[in-house]
């Protein structure tokens, strides 16, 4: 069997982007077993309230809702249980490091296939405040607004 070439993604997590300011960006695996990518594949995924933890040297996606795959049985995995997150030790401290020190959280951003492998995007996020979001809003509309005015003239 020929393997996927190129990325497709499967899911993002917008809230993500309208509560937090995306600092950095990194591209992690994520150890899954069968039923759970097959479910993935579906589209049967949820990062909404997701978040990343480091625990004894290992990154651990939290909160990351898996649906059950319907034609699974015994092997199905509780949705909700953490996932181990793929990344070398050496980058895991590094952010590690970043996390404690600066006041920032680690988020999931979005999932994608990568080559016939899944791979999750990790955010380093700071937490946006009700100002920032307004007017991060307000900016939003205005650009709606200006696209609109262009596309009418035209």
């Amino acid at each position: 069997m020929a393997k996927a070439k190129g990325v497709k993604q499967v899911c993002s997590n917008k809230k993500a982007f309208h509560d937090y300011f995306v600092l950095d960006r990194y591209e992690a695996g994520i150890e899954l077993f069968g039923t759970e990518v097959k479910s993935i594949r579906q589209g049967n995924v949820n990062l909404k309230d997701s978040f990343c933890t480091i625990k004894d040297g290992e990154l651990f996606a939290r909160g990351v809702h898996v649906s059950p795959y319907e034609k699974g049985n015994i092997y199905n995995r509780d949705p909700m249980r953490p996932k181990r997150l793929l990344m070398h030790k050496r980058e895991i401290m590094r952010l590690r490091a970043k996390v404690m020190q600066d006041g920032v959280a680690l988020i999931p951003l979005s999932l994608y296939f990568k080559d016939s492998r899944l791979k999750l995007e990790l955010g380093l996020c700071k937490g946006k405040k009700l100002y920032d979001k307004r007017e991060s809003d307000a900016k939003k509309s205005a650009q709606r607004e200006i696209d609109r005015a262009i596309k009418e003239r035209r």
